[in-house]
């Protein structure tokens, strides 16, 4: 089963379309520095401005490039169950180990809703499925009571939690006790939630990081807390810096930055503003990531 740290990749854009020679890179890039998975198509993937064909080819070519040697966990979530589940049904036969599903946006559902739009989906996919929490992106937050009915249904195997609330967290952990695993979907708050009993994270700052993030996973599993924080730490130099702007205008540039992708991304977002460019340079250069 799923655990340790994943990344929410980014998705490289050249011209306008899906450049595929460098999102090939950026998953050797995770496999060499010993990520635990790669999870596309999510927020941090701009999912919300990929076309339904876009979605659908950067989970091949991951999946392809990935060739089993790491878990790929594709993000098929969407606002509308019918879409999602096409998606999912799609990622399934493309042959991923598993699928990540944000809450529905802007529709802002009950959590009747919450659990009927996962229950359906649930049910049209043998993939292990991993749900998504994130209120401050949908507008909308799936309470620990819904996530602990949700593990009920044999598929629903792991939440990723951006709630930004620990108490709602060790909440869920509480009423679901260790049915399901939860991943931390806040980078700074990765470390304290391990500490409370968190699965791993599904990060951001790992696409430009994922070595740290490996060593990170490693001491906290060897039980070298003092190394885990030290290493959280020094990503905290990152993660100050990676949301002066939305996710993941800030990371899309860094990547760029290492000379992994062109600094396109696609709007409504726009290029990291210049103002901000040089911090985000001075962090990576403190951390090490280039000269």
């Amino acid at each position: 089963m799923f655990e340790g740290m994943m990344t929410a990749l980014v998705t490289p854009f050249q011209g306008g379309k899906i450049d595929e020679k460098s999102l090939r890179k950026l998953v050797q890039f995770q496999i060499k520095n010993n990520i635990n998975a790669i999870v596309p198509s999510g927020t941090t993937g701009e999912s919300a401005t990929l076309t339904h064909p876009e979605h659908r080819l950067v989970t091949d070519i991951v999946i392809d490039e990935a060739k089993k040697r790491v878990k790929v966990i594709a993000g098929t979530g969407s606002n509308s169950t019918q879409e999602a589940i096409d998606l999912t049904v799609h990622a399934e036969k493309a042959g991923a180990d598993g699928c990540l599903l944000i809450t529905p946006y802007y529709n802002r559902p009950t959590q009747e809703g919450l659990y009927q739009h996962f229950k359906a989906i649930a049910k049209k996919t043998s993939l292990p499925m991993i749900v998504y929490n994130v209120p401050s992106r949908t507008g909308v937050n799936m309470t620990p009571e819904t996530v602990a009915r949700l593990m009920e249904i044999d598929n629903i195997v792991g939440l990723k939690d951006a709630s930004g609330n620990l108490t709602q967290t060790a909440e869920t952990l509480y009423l679901t006790k260790g049915r399901i695993k939860i991943f931390a979907g806040d980078d700074s708050l990765l470390l304290p939630m391990l500490s409370i009993g968190a699965s791993g994270g599904i990060c951001v700052v790992s696409n430009i990081a994922p070595k740290l993030l490996a060593q990170l996973w490693q001491a906290w599993k060897a039980g070298r807390k003092e190394k885990a924080m030290e290493i959280h730490n020094k990503l905290h130099i990152l993660n100050r810096v990676l949301y002066l702007e939305t996710n993941p205008i800030p990371v899309k540039w860094a990547v760029h930055r290492m000379g992994l992708i062109s600094d396109e991304i696609r709007l409504p977002l726009t290029v990291l503003n210049k103002k901000f460019q040089p911090l985000v340079e001075s962090a990576m250069r403190e951390v090490g990531l280039i000269d």
